[in-house]
């Protein structure tokens, strides 16, 4: 008999023939699917609100399906999920969709990072939270959180803590001017706080703010079963420790008062810098209506700032019927120019 022999290339040749079961790139549609609110995103598990201001809402506890790619659910969007939405202890249900996004919050970490990091889709509102001293405000950093939110197409509300220490009329008049509201908060005083909860009603607002300024004594004021960490100022450097390590979302309750608020307050991690690389001129100009339309007789490619040539935003200071309306455009297109020299230079 011949010997059995043993062919050792043929054990790691590829098969010469594929699976017979048909690709199709044809993806299920899920009509099924359930709506939910990302209000919290931890290591890859998403927590969700399911049947938000119904009868039946809960939480749910969600993974992103696989079909998503590395496409990722922020805090604040909507999605479609399948699977066990019960929000029963130890269920899954899986995340197939991510809803187009009203706005985008992004930053970046310099000016010169092409990445952009999405801080939270769907706010329509920023706080920027600022104290009045232990640390010092940092104009710069408002700017740059101004200019931000500008680009997202979102309101801003300056809030400014610590006002027991420290006058707030210099920067109230330094920002409403643009457009931007301002609120003041003093120490154990409650008035303050519902000062504040009275803006943030019917609106999805994202805290922002450097670690030290009273962001989450604030929410954990305006939430009380939020609880969030609070940190101290370093005695050395002036700044905040971090408390908040990633965003959230938490309902705004009833008021003490007993009337029901509509609103989500969304917290986030304090930041040291918040890059503008994303931000393009028109986007910041688009916030200032007036000197928009003036803009368009600018020559193409004006940067609107002060050593731009022929920028029609001068011509439309000069051209001011009487010394009072001067003054007024001026500082208008000063507090623009502001902004806009925030994009590079750091704070």
């Amino acid at each position: 008999m011949a010997r059995h022999t043993i062919d050792e290339e043929a054990r790691f040749a590829r098969p010469t023939k594929r699976g017979s079961r048909p690709r199709s790139k044809q993806r299920p549609q899920h009509a099924d699917a359930l709506t939910g609110l990302v209000i919290g995103v931890d290591r890859g598990r998403y927590r969700l609100m399911v049947g938000e201001g119904t009868d039946d809402e809960r939480e749910v506890i969600a993974m992103k399906a696989r079909e998503l790619g590395r496409t990722r659910a922020v805090v604040g969007d909507r999605v479609d999920i399948v699977g066990d939405a019960s929000g029963d202890e130890g269920t899954l249900a899986r995340i197939v969709r991510i809803q187009d996004r009203a706005s985008v919050l992004r930053r970046t970490a310099d000016d010169t990072d092409p990445y952009e990091r999405i801080v939270v889709a769907n706010a329509d509102q920023l706080v920027v939270v600022t104290a009045l001293a232990q640390p010092e405000p940092r104009t710069g950093m408002i700017d740059r959180c101004v200019v931000a939110a500008y680009d997202a197409g979102m309101h801003v509300l300056l809030c400014l803590t610590k006002a027991d220490l420290a006058d707030p009329a210099p920067l109230h008049d330094l920002y409403e001017p643009i457009g931007v509201s301002v609120v003041v908060t003093r120490y154990d005083d409650a008035a303050s706080v519902e000062e504040v909860r009275s803006r943030l009603v019917g609106r999805r607002s994202v805290f922002v703010g450097h670690s030290g300024v009273g962001k989450s004594t604030l929410i954990n004021a305006l939430v009380p079963d939020a609880r969030r960490a609070i940190g101290d100022v370093n005695d050395v450097t002036g700044r905040g420790r971090h408390t908040s390590t990633s965003a959230v979302a938490l309902r705004l309750p009833v008021a003490p008062s007993g009337a029901k608020h509509d609103g989500w307050v969304i917290d986030t991690p304090g930041v040291r810098s918040f890059g503008l690389a994303h931000v393009e001129i028109d986007h910041v100009l688009a916030a200032f209506e007036d000197l928009d339309e003036v803009a368009d007789g600018c020559p193409r490619g004006c940067t609107h700032l002060d050593d731009a040539p022929d920028c029609a935003l001068d011509e439309w200071v000069e051209a001011s019927s009487d010394d009072e309306t001067r003054a007024a455009r001026g500082a208008r297109l000063a507090s623009f120019r502001r902004l806009l020299a925030s994009r590079s230079v750091a704070d």
